[in-house]
């Protein structure tokens, strides 16, 4: 269970991260052309890891209780 919450706290600051970059500073917006879509597609690539390692942590959880 640990290790699921510290990746939900670090995909959390990720994401709070590519808030900062697209929507308040408007960097995403400039003309270099900056890789705003990598950043905000490995964001939600480390929500979904962080769903199935939440389940995994679930079930051998259950696992070790019921045994």
């Amino acid at each position: 269970m640990v290790t699921s919450l510290l990746s939900l706290a670090a995909a959390s600051a990720s994401g709070g991260v590519v808030l900062l970059y697209s929507r308040d500073l408007n960097y995403c917006s400039s003309i270099l052309n900056p890789p705003c879509t990598k950043f905000q597609i490995s964001v939600a690539l480390a929500f979904v890891s962080w769903f199935l390692l939440a389940i995994s942590s679930y079930v051998m959880f259950w696992l070790l209780c019921s045994i």
